[in-house]
């Protein structure tokens, strides 16, 4: 095998996941013991009823008197071609309303993905770089707390200080740039603490080299080897974890849309559960594979510019 074979490789990795996440979600959907067309016609615990007649004419309209697989291979077919079928909250086409709603979320994690980025480096570069002994210990022990922290928790606490104690900031809504700080702050901080705890650990380790030896031994400073030399090398591991990282801020903005009542793909996917929209939610998990697989790609085809070797060791030998 060359290493023009990498790429592709690669391109197909992403269309199994994808094809994966499609096939994962449709079993788990369709495997739920509660009736999706009943759900949606809103009976339940209450003693309401519904018509057993409107019943079938649902279940022919959304396909679901067919066989599995029949449905299994309709749905996937329709998919490939760009067709993600209709919600069965409003009945508008899934594709129309995930395009709606993801600019305000990809707005909310671009923020909350820059804040991480400028916040973890920043902890890790100076926990590297500062020869007092008391500030690494203190910079390196904020990064655990920062993931432990919930997300929505952090969110309640900045809603209660800085919309409700200190009105600032808009509690809820997407109107302005000044409704969108909270939340990406929320957002952004165990992913901050994770890009911190990684970058640290990498730059601790590339510290050890020889050849930061030999630039100590120059004459230059601390500070300057880390963002000249040491920094380059240390942050290949973040650069592996972009797509995981991109995939974490998906997750939470469900959470972090839900508690700053922010319209987005988040709130999109929590209205669809409850309501057991079964088409929404597969949309948003093929979309969110989709993401994923791009970023993961993306970062695959970066590898050979940084470092060549990490292609020629994942290339078996003939």
């Amino acid at each position: 095998m060359t290493l023009g074979w990498y790429p592709l490789r690669r391109v197909g990795q992403a269309v199994f996941v994808v094809w994966a996440a499609f096939t994962v979600s449709f079993v788990i959907l369709y495997l739920l013991p509660s009736d999706p067309i009943v759900t949606m016609l809103g009976a339940g615990g209450d003693g309401t009823t519904v018509d057993p007649a409107q019943v079938t004419q649902l279940r022919q309209e959304y396909g679901f008197d067919r066989p599995v697989i029949v449905q299994y291979l309709t749905r996937l077919l329709a998919a490939v071609q760009g067709d993600l079928g209709n919600s069965m909250q409003g009945g508008k086409p899934v594709t129309e309303s995930i395009t709606a709603a993801l600019p305000e979320t990809i707005k909310l994690a671009s923020a909350a993905l820059l804040i991480a980025l400028l916040l973890g480096t920043l902890i890790a570069v100076v926990a590297a770089s500062t020869r007092s002994r008391w500030l690494r210990q203190v910079l390196l022990s904020v990064p655990p707390l920062g993931v432990a922290i919930p997300v929505f928790w952090f969110g309640l606490l900045l809603l209660q200080w800085f919309s409700f104690g200190l009105p600032l900031f808009p509690a809820t809504g997407n109107k302005g740039l000044q409704s969108l700080v909270l939340p990406a702050i929320a957002l952004a901080v165990p992913t901050a603490a994770v890009i911190a705890q990684v970058l640290a650990k990498s730059l601790s380790a590339t510290w050890q080299q020889p050849f930061v030896e030999t630039l100590r031994a120059t004459g230059a400073s601390r500070f300057r080897i880390t963002t000249r030399h040491v920094i380059r090398n240390g942050a290949i591991p973040v650069v592996t974890m972009i797509a995981i990282i991109v995939g974490s801020l998906l997750a939470g903005s469900v959470v972090t849309e839900t508690v700053f009542s922010r319209s987005g793909v988040g709130q999109l996917t929590q209205s669809a559960v409850t309501h057991q929209d079964i088409p929404m939610v597969q949309g948003v998990v093929v979309l969110s594979a989709v993401v994923f697989v791009i970023v993961n790609l993306a970062v695959d085809l970066i590898y050979p510019l940084l470092d060549p070797r990490i292609v020629t060791a994942s290339v078996p030998a003939r």
